[in-house]
C-alpha cells in the first residue's frame, strides 16, 4: 500500500471521488469514528494546531464530531453531516482559515500512520487508498492561502 500526498496548487481542484463504500463496510461506523477522531488528538500537538480550536474543549469536541459527520457521510454511511449542517460546502466553510499547501500536508501526514494501522486490522488496502485517494484531492480544494 502507497498513500503518497499529491502536490497541489492553489485554486486548482481536481476531479475527486468518494472513498470505495467497501472502506466504511469493513471499518465499521465506530472505528470509522475512532480515526477521525485519532486524526484530531494527532493535531493537538502538530505544526497545525493553531488552525483548529485546541484550548476549547467543546469546540474540539465539536469539531470532530463535524468532520466524522461529513466524512461518515462522504463514505457512504449515514448523512449526519446534512442532518446537522446542512449542505457541504466545504470549501466555503474552510474559507476564513487559512490553509496554505504546508498545512493541507501536515493534515494529510497525520492521517497516514493511522490509515496504515488499518492493514493490521484486516482492512482491505485498496480500500484504504480510496480513503486515502480522496483526502489527497479533496483536501486540495480547501487550500486557500500561498505558502
Amino acid at each position: 500500500m502507497d498513500l503518497q500526498i499529491t502536490d497541489g496548487e492553489i485554486g486548482v481542484r481536481p476531479p475527486v471521488a468518494k472513498p470505495h463504500p467497501g472502506f466504511l463496510h469493513e471499518v465499521g461506523e465506530e472505528r470509522f469514528k475512532k480515526l477521525v477522531y485519532d486524526h484530531y488528538e494527532a493535531i493537538k500537538t502538530s505544526d497545525i494546531a493553531f488552525l483548529f480550536p485546541v484550548f476549547d474543549d467543546e469546540d474540539f469536541e465539536e469539531a470532530k464530531e463535524h468532520a466524522f459527520a461529513f466524512l461518515v457521510e462522504i463514505s457512504g454511511g449515514p448523512d449526519y453531516f446534512t442532518q446537522t449542517r446542512g449542505q457541504h460546502q466545504m470549501v466555503g466553510r474552510h474559507a476564513p482559515f487559512r490553509i496554505d499547501e504546508h498545512a493541507r500536508k501536515s493534515w494529510l501526514a497525520l492521517y497516514k500512520p493511522l490509515l496504515e494501522a488499518l492493514v493490521d486490522e484486516g482492512i482491505t488496502p485498496e480500500y484504504i487508498e480510496s480513503f486515502w485517494n480522496y483526502l489527497d484531492i479533496f483536501s486540495m480544494w480547501l487550500v486557500n492561502t500561498k505558502s
